[in-house]
């Protein structure tokens, strides 16, 4: 039997199932005397062709008419059916090309010695680095439970002035902390994280406690199991303190309960969407925190509240149990206050997960203090003359520590097509939402929020989609042939597109702090700042690395930080 026309052969598909088929012989008549459902006309045609910048003669529109009618039946049941968050394309990004090799890693860290004196000061506790921690934890100098009733007191101070946790765990950070002792005590070592209390970015699943992903539609979730990344770290003996706020589905720092605040800046947001882990990292609330990024999420609150963020190469740690907004573009990775830290953390984080599709086979391999002089770090002048003297001196440092300094080729290219990427993703991975209207529930509803782009989402066509993948294809290979003879490259945190590009590319990215500046200590939407009042503000600077080259990146990171000599500056009003 053969289906004599497309519509035909699409109407029995989406509506009745591949068992309609069977009986289509019979039907045929009566479908031919159908009139068209959807009131398609040649000028429907001609109207949507300009939201494609396309356009067509009369008579191809009026050939057109019958596929276009069959596939809005198609999209009628695609669209009946269910697709939860979880369930992720089948097609998965791959950041690695073709021929080019990446030396494999074995799992090796080696961290900094420190003194085994912990500080009397609970400032200085609740401040030190997980490095220090961990050394002191292990010294007999302090306890877990005595750091996580420090940081839960800290909490109850200072975050209603901040709101950087949307569900604070004290029963569970408790009861892992006395655990975390206990092991201790009988020679049960888990590692550099034993006993470090952390939050947890409020995208990732937690069992039986709630996940809102920062959105009113969810406020409620409680998920039946641990994101991988939690599970990680559980196993790793850290200690769960609560789980920060984020900007509504990952866009900004404005959730449904209220708005994150910067600590050095508290009239101020803290950026997102990895507000909360950002400014309680920052503010003392916890000894690290974990954030998520697509296109700056980990990057843009680092630099607003002076933390170090790391963001992974994609692939490197497992997104299973973590809200998808876009497949091929999420990651998750460390906020801290200290460089080195990002690797204690990437070190128990680090792994594949059979159930995180694109998930890596790949080692994570640190060195502590090497002799940064034998690296070759690339720059772009011109990224540096329309920088800051923050961003002059960092480069400077470099310099000074005897690193071979070597102008960089930054591809030339238009990067900001990749843009629609995270738009056209995220449209689909909560296009019930849009479909539902339930997008007016979210408390951002402005041009550039959700609610509007995914709606605009839905005129970006497939054939121009793929381009933009192909474009893509082009970005992974011209950054990686200028990344060949470098170990890393330095720049501002935004310039040139680099932010984006390597997102895109799944290239690592470590921002740490350079120094400070004085901004306004409120700005309005139409305002330049003169004559209001500043506040000192840090300054961060960034350093991108190879596919899977984190240890690099980490290694001269630290080395700049120790020469600049900036990390431990504190907001101010945070005592305990």
């Amino acid at each position: 039997m053969m289906i004599s026309s497309r519509r035909k052969l699409l109407r029995l598909a989406a509506l009745t199932g591949a068992g309609a088929i069977a009986g289509c012989a019979r039907n045929e008549a009566a479908a031919a005397e159908e009139p068209p459902a959807n009131g398609i006309t040649p000028q429907t045609v001609a109207e949507a062709e300009k939201l494609q910048g396309i356009s067509f003669t009369p008579a191809e529109r009026a050939l057109m008419i019958e596929d276009v009618e069959g596939s809005l039946e198609t999209l009628a049941a695609l669209r009946a059916m269910e697709m939860p968050n979880a369930l992720a394309p089948a097609l998965t990004f791959d950041p690695k090309l073709p021929r080019k090799r990446i030396p494999s890693q074995k799992n090796t860290l080696s961290l900094s010695p420190v003194s085994s004196a912990a500080p009397e000061s609970e400032d200085d506790l609740a401040f030190a680095s997980v490095v220090e921690l961990g050394a002191w934890l292990r010294a007999g100098a302090v306890t877990s439970v005595q750091l996580t009733e420090l940081y839960l007191k800290r909490i109850a101070a200072h975050d209603g002035k901040l709101n950087a946790f949307i569900t604070v765990t004290p029963e569970l950070a408790r009861e892992q902390a006395a655990k975390a002792d206990a092991d201790l005590r009988e020679g049960r070592d888990r590692g550099p994280l034993h006993g470090i209390p952390y939050a947890m970015k409020d995208l990732a699943d937690t069992k039986d406690v709630r996940t809102t992903w920062g959105a009113a539609p969810f406020r409620d979730r409680v998920p039946d199991d641990d994101a991988e990344a939690v599970r990680k770290l559980r196993f790793a003996g850290a200690v769960l303190l609560g789980k920060t706020s984020c900007g509504a589905i990952a866009w900004g720092d404005q959730w449904f309960g209220a708005k994150t605040r910067n600590p050095w800046n508290p009239e101020e947001g803290s950026s997102g969407s990895s507000a909360g882990s950002a400014s309680a990292v920052a503010a003392g609330l916890c000894a690290f925190a974990i954030g998520t990024e697509t296109y700056g999420s980990i990057i843009s609150p680092s630099e607003r509240c002076g933390t170090t963020g790391l963001r992974p190469t994609f692939g490197r740690v497992s997104r299973a149990g973590f809200m998808a907004l876009c497949w091929s573009l999420d990651k998750v990775g460390a906020i801290c206050r200290s460089v080195e830290d990002t690797a204690a953390v990437l070190s128990q984080i680090n792994g594949y997960d059979a159930d995180n599709p694109g998930a890596a086979r790949m080692g994570f391999a640190y060195e502590a203090m090497p002799d940064v002089s034998k690296m070759t770090v690339g720059y772009v002048p011109q990224w540096f003359d329309q920088g800051d003297e923050t961003d002059r001196k960092a480069l400077q440092t470099l310099r000074d520590l005897g690193v071979t300094l070597k102008e960089f080729s930054w591809p030339q290219i238009d990067y900001r097509t990749l843009t629609a990427i995270v738009l056209v993703e995220s449209a689909a991975a909560f296009a019930e939402l849009t479909l539902s209207n339930r997008d007016e529930e979210l408390v951002s509803q402005g041009k550039n929020a959700w609610p509007n782009t995914w709606r605009g989402a839905r005129f970006v066509s497939a054939v121009d989609y793929i381009q933009i993948d192909r474009l893509r294809r082009r970005c992974m290979e011209e950054i990686g042939a200028a990344f060949e003879g470098f170990d890393a490259l330095i720049g501002p945190n935004f310039a040139g597109g680099a932010l984006l590009a390597t997102n895109a590319t799944g290239h690592p990215q470590l921002i740490l702090r350079a120094g400070y500046s004085q901004r306004p200590a409120k700005l309005g939407e139409d305002d330049n700042g003169e004559g209001h009042a500043t506040f000192r503000a840090p300054r961060g600077v960034s350093l991108w690395g190879d596919l899977f080259g984190e240890g690099k990146i980490i290694a001269l990171g630290a080395a700049m930080e120790r020469e600049l000599g900036v990390a431990s500056g504190r907001p101010p009003g945070f005592s305990t």
